[in-house]
């Protein structure tokens, strides 16, 4: 593909990543409320198709992570083959872990559904098991955080280093993708919490908005010519 596809490409993935992301974590929420795990599976029990519209969803990020890591590759390769291939790497990987957070949602449906008629001794055992399937979800979108913000962060520095879009934005992009990568360790570790882990996400979701805008929009400049 040109870049001119590549670029339109890589800014439609961005927008359409956004918003089925932010979809389906909407609906999991929606069909996990409730306080305990006992009160969230019998939301489930009561909401199973918003889990499994969600699950679908989820399932499109994968594909959504994957299409956009081999368009940011084709725009950043010139610039740095081996960065450009680890950041490739880092977001293939991305997409990959995102597979996780599906198999715990039917996991999480099948249990909310046998519990519902389970006795006591079986609902501990659902309880119990319901807790770790809702951890591994947590665990699951960490992992799949940071390897994210370690691929925005060189996919990020490396438009810095090409001038292929704004200056400005490209120095947005990376700093706020180090922002991530620095702050996703502090929240494994306990020394963050809500709402800085929260506000922490608004640089580079306003970033990859933009981005995703400039790129449908202008694509991406011809990259200078290096001396030798």
């Amino acid at each position: 593909m040109t870049r001119k596809t590549n670029a339109r490409l890589a800014g439609l993935m961005f927008l359409f990543y956004i918003a089925t992301a932010f979809a389906g974590m909407v609906l999991f929420d929606q069909a996990t409320g409730g306080e305990g795990t006992a009160a969230k599976l019998s939301s489930i029990a009561q909401h199973a198709p918003r889990l499994r519209l969600a699950a679908v969803l989820t399932v499109v990020t994968i594909l959504d992570a994957l299409v956009l890591a081999v368009a940011l590759y084709a725009l950043t390769r010139d610039c740095d083959a081996d960065l450009a291939l680890l950041a490739l790497s880092c977001r293939v990987a991305e997409g990959v872990t995102n597979a996780i957070p599906v198999i715990a949602m039917m996991a999480l449906l099948a249990l909310a559904k046998g519990a519902a008629g389970a006795v006591a001794g079986d609902a501990a055992a659902a309880n119990a098991l319901g807790t770790l399937l809702l951890k591994v979800q947590g665990w699951s979108t960490l992992v799949g955080a940071t390897l994210f913000a370690v691929g925005s962060t060189l996919y990020s520095y490396l438009f810095l280093r090409a001038r292929t879009i704004p200056v400005l934005l490209a120095w947005l992009g990376v700093l706020a993708s180090v922002l991530i990568v620095v702050g996703l360790p502090l929240e494994t570790a306990g020394f963050i919490r809500r709402p800085v882990t929260s506000l922490m996400w608004i640089p580079i979701a306003a970033f990859e908005l933009i981005l995703g805008v400039w790129l449908l929009i202008k694509g991406v400049a011809t990259q200078p010519a290096q001396s030798a």
